[in-house]
């Protein structure tokens, strides 16, 4: 059975704004070995799943300077200093859609990517979301609103419009909250 590492050293190498880069030396309990392992450290991360009242997604279509292409994806970002996850999720969704719902309900998290990043991502579901407001996009974003029949979400995702992987898990969790009565969160085992 795999044994936790022993971190012997933390340095942090780069701050990149939303991100910082950090190294640790690292002992093996398997043979004592040193190691170095990079990590790269940001906040948590949110994003919610918008439903109308008419069955719609409501979707953001943005440009990704990673990709390097325009993407269609449910609303979502950091959580700020001090600021809840689900406070974030609705900050985030009223920002990139200027849409509102009464209350935001948790659907789980997942971890990005756990080789490399120890922050999650927890994604939440708003539903009977109405316009109130306009689109609040500040400095370099962005985005655009679309609202998408929730029937033509599993189209969207075979055929690669949705590809966006932490998009498609957030999706996945909230299938799986339609499918089967609530027992506690998806993820929420071992939730900080």
């Amino acid at each position: 059975m795999p044994r936790p590492w022993d971190e012997l050293e933390e340095e942090r190498l780069q701050d990149c704004r939303v991100f910082q880069v950090s190294r640790s030396r690292v002992r093996s309990p398997k043979d004592g070995r040193v190691h170095d392992f990079f990590r790269i450290d940001a906040s948590d991360w949110v994003h919610v799943v918008p439903i109308t009242p008419a069955g719609e997604l409501v979707m953001v279509r943005q440009w990704r300077h990673g990709a390097r292409e325009l993407t269609l994806e449910i609303p979502g970002g950091m959580v700020d200093p001090g600021e809840s996850p689900a406070d974030a999720a609705a900050r985030e969704l009223l920002e990139e859609t200027g849409y509102r719902g009464a209350a935001v309900e948790g659907l789980g998290f997942v971890n990005p990517n756990p080789a490399l990043f120890a922050n999650r991502l927890h994604t939440f579901v708003a539903r009977d979301v109405e316009r109130v407001a306009a689109i609040r996009n500040d400095g370099a974003e962005e985005t655009a609103v679309e609202l998408v029949p929730l029937d033509a979400v599993p189209d969207l995702l075979a055929d690669g419009t949705i590809r966006h992987a932490l998009v498609v898990a957030g999706l996945h969790l909230f299938e799986l909250s339609r499918r089967s009565p609530r027992r506690g969160e998806p993820g929420a085992r071992g939730a900080r």
